[in-house]
């Protein structure tokens, strides 16, 4: 090889070494394979692992600091979904690479872990993480056909207009025993075609009700005194619970880890006409966190 061509093939590195992640899961998932160390800038939201938080906080969702990115000097920006394609296109006009995820489904969240571990030269790493969220599904699949029921679950998403949980909750929900009541509307890649009437909601009569407001506390008397939801089951039998969006509302390894695990305490108690307890009074009930989680 000719000092010319070494001198070419050096002047980028082999794979990115400089990763500004604007959104928490591709956050998580680097560090989770031991490339914490590549990213340079996360989201403004993000709360996995603890450690990042240290690091620029670079965006929001749907706005992102273009000077403060460039300051960084990244060699890739990691996105998730069309809500991002705004801040991607820009980005890419300003000659930063872009890589926008578009993961919805349990599938697509392993795929994606897979392919971010692709991108940094890590992939054995993230195939290991893959196969270890993929095997925890499984073990929850399989305590959940063993529970003495199925039953009817809502997982509300966000609170005014009501709208129903996004493809991979509506997906957990399920893996893990209960009967999403509005399962037909995971197809629905936007938000918009997830939104319910609360009435209609309250026709189907789910038996429990999981909430995950979107970066905000679920209140219990916001769900409990909707107009006909007196006489909603889960009311009646006081089966309202909370996950935090931090844990579910990610399409990455939060959900697929500590996230499922709570919607499987959650359904397994409703299953069996138990309750898990609230965490402070007042409070929508929860299953117990790991030691080690917020």
């Amino acid at each position: 090889m000719t000092d010319r061509l070494k001198a070419l093939l050096s002047s980028a590195p082999r794979y990115p070494q400089r990763i500004v992640c604007m959104t928490e899961e591709t956050t998580e998932t680097l560090y989770r394979i031991g490339a914490g160390d590549l990213v340079v800038g996360v989201s403004g939201f993000t709360v996995r692992p603890p450690e990042a938080r240290k690091k620029p906080r670079v965006s929001s969702f749907l706005d992102a600091n273009f000077e403060r990115i460039l300051e960084l000097k990244p060699d890739l920006v990691l996105g998730f979904s069309d809500l991002q394609a705004d801040i991607g296109r820009e980005l890419c006009k300003r000659g930063v690479p872009v890589y926008l995820f578009n993961q919805r489904s349990l599938a697509e969240i392993l795929q994606t872990v897979r392919v971010v571990g692709a991108l940094v030269g890590r992939a054995e790493a993230a195939e290991k993480l893959a196969d270890e969220l993929e095997a925890n599904l499984v073990r929850h699949a399989e305590a959940a056909e063993r529970l003495p029921r199925r039953p009817r679950i809502f997982f509300e998403e966000w609170h005014e207009p009501l709208i129903s949980g996004i493809r991979w909750c509506s997906e957990l929900v399920e893996l893990v025993g209960g009967e999403d009541v509005c399962r037909e509307s995971r197809e629905s890649q936007a938000a918009k075609g997830r939104i319910f009437e609360p009435a209609e909601v309250a026709r189907r009569d789910p038996e429990g009700v999981i909430a995950s407001w979107c970066g905000r506390k679920a209140k219990r008397e916001k769900i409990a005194s909707r107009p006909g939801w007196e006489r909603v089951r889960a009311v009646l039998d006081d089966q309202l619970y909370e996950v935090k969006s931090s844990f579910i509302l990610q399409p990455g390894p939060a959900a697929l880890s500590d996230g499922v695990e709570q919607l499987a305490a959650i359904v397994a108690a409703i299953a069996r006409g138990e309750k898990l307890p609230s965490p402070r009074p007042g409070d929508l009930r929860a299953a117990p966190l790991p030691a080690d989680r917020p």
